[in-house]
């Protein structure tokens, strides 16, 4: 891969997401029903990685995690020329009535999160849908979608992209940004 800028690696990104962790304790007494949907697919790793934190945080809360899959649901799947692979959606519990936080890695045009929204309906009807989210790029928003949890604000260029590694996945934790001239 190209080379990039470092945003954001190893402590700092636990501190980052530490600090969402205390946002969402803040403003979620622990007897609230409430449950973390992380959009497939690298949303599921940022939501594990909160639950888990939550977990110790919490001392002990077991707070329900879910994976969306929103392929089918996408305003661009019919459209595309390469052919599309649907991911796993494994909800095994009632949304309807719960506080439920939505979690994707990268908010950019808002059209996955709006995607999510929708398949969202499917599964019942939560009291509240909230948005968090590790990078915010504000200045790219194609619909009017804002989140309620940001790790990071990044402006960057349409043509520049935002990748969040996780150490269980990739070498470690960190946020990457490539130039437009380098992205992907």
């Amino acid at each position: 891969m190209a080379r990039a800028k470092t945003l954001l690696k190893n402590d700092q990104f636990r501190l980052t997401l530490d600090r969402l962790c205390y946002e969402i304790i803040e403003n979620y007494p622990s007897s609230k029903e409430k449950c973390i949907i992380g959009i497939q697919e690298r949303g599921i790793f940022l939501a594990e990685r909160i639950a888990e934190r939550l977990a110790v945080l919490e001392r002990g809360s077991n707070m329900k995690v879910g994976k969306l899959d929103i392929t089918f649901y996408r305003d661009d799947y019919r459209i595309r020329t390469e052919p599309i692979k649907a991911s796993e959606t494994d909800i095994e519990f009632s949304i309807d009535g719960k506080d439920v936080i939505l979690v994707d890695d990268v908010l950019f045009s808002g059209r996955t999160i709006h995607a999510a929204m929708t398949a969202l309906q499917d599964f019942g009807r939560p009291a509240r849908v909230e948005l968090l989210v590790m990078v915010d790029r504000r200045f790219n928003r194609h619909l009017p979608i804002q989140p309620n949890y940001t790790g990071l604000v990044v402006d960057a260029y349409d043509e520049a992209y935002v990748k969040v590694e996780y150490n269980h996945v990739e070498s470690e934790d960190r946020i990457l940004l490539f130039s437009a001239k380098t992205a992907k």
